[in-house]
């Protein structure tokens, strides 16, 4: 096994990711509408740390066509984790259509991404150009939330800083320890504090009341 510190922390973000899911649409609420794209969004992000962690412990001589095909996965589900993320500000900022226009054309730029990671570039930094704008958005309506329930809006703001935190941790590649504990396993723990946060933001917030806009 090649990289066991990414590999395991990978795998610990997965699980960490599914179990989130699952929590969520187990919980009962009348905010469905709400719930779903949470859900979504921990769910890839659970395949992307998977599919990352397989290539990272397993697939890294460069040479394996399967080593391609999981990480080009893994970067989509990235990019299915941003799309979710417009589709949870959108239906916690704005009314029906408008919310369904911005996930349109999220889901429109989704397409384009995926585009340009088979066939132009699949590096990691392009999954990260492209799921920045979305926590930006997000950080947004986390924000506005913070006005009305700041105990829901607090966890979303500190959860998506902490993404921020996590981005610039992999892209400036700092570590822990160059070969026990390198940039990408850190990222990980960051990211997985990041994803505890968003996931307690996401349970008070589908506990409150159905409004008209959600």
């Amino acid at each position: 096994m090649t990289e066991p510190d990414v590999v395991i922390t990978d795998y610990l973000l997965a699980v960490e990711s599914v179990l989130f899911a699952v929590f969520l649409w187990r919980q009962s609420t009348d905010r469905r509408r709400l719930r779903h794209p949470f859900v979504a969004f921990f769910a890839v992000t659970g395949a992307a740390s998977l599919a990352g962690g397989t290539v990272h412990g397993f697939f890294l001589s460069g040479d394996s066509p399967l080593e391609t095909i999981l990480w080009r996965a893994a970067l989509l589900c990235v990019g299915l984790a941003a799309l979710c993320g417009w589709a949870i500000g959108a239906r916690m900022l704005l009314a029906g259509r408008t919310a369904r226009r911005i996930q349109v054309a999220a889901a429109i730029e989704y397409l384009a991404y995926a585009v340009v990671i088979v066939a132009v570039d699949d590096s990691f930094r392009v999954a990260v150009a492209n799921y920045l704008p979305a926590t930006a958005f997000l950080m947004v309506a986390f924000l506005h939330t913070y006005r009305t329930d700041r105990q829901a809006g607090m966890a979303g703001i500190v959860g998506i800083a902490a993404t921020v935190v996590a981005a610039a941790v992999q892209q400036l590649r700092v570590a822990v320890h160059p070969r026990y504990f390198n940039h990408n396993a850190l990222y990980h723990v960051t990211q997985a504090i990041a994803l505890f946060l968003i996931l307690r933001a996401a349970q008070l917030l589908i506990r409150q009341p159905a409004e008209g806009s959600i």
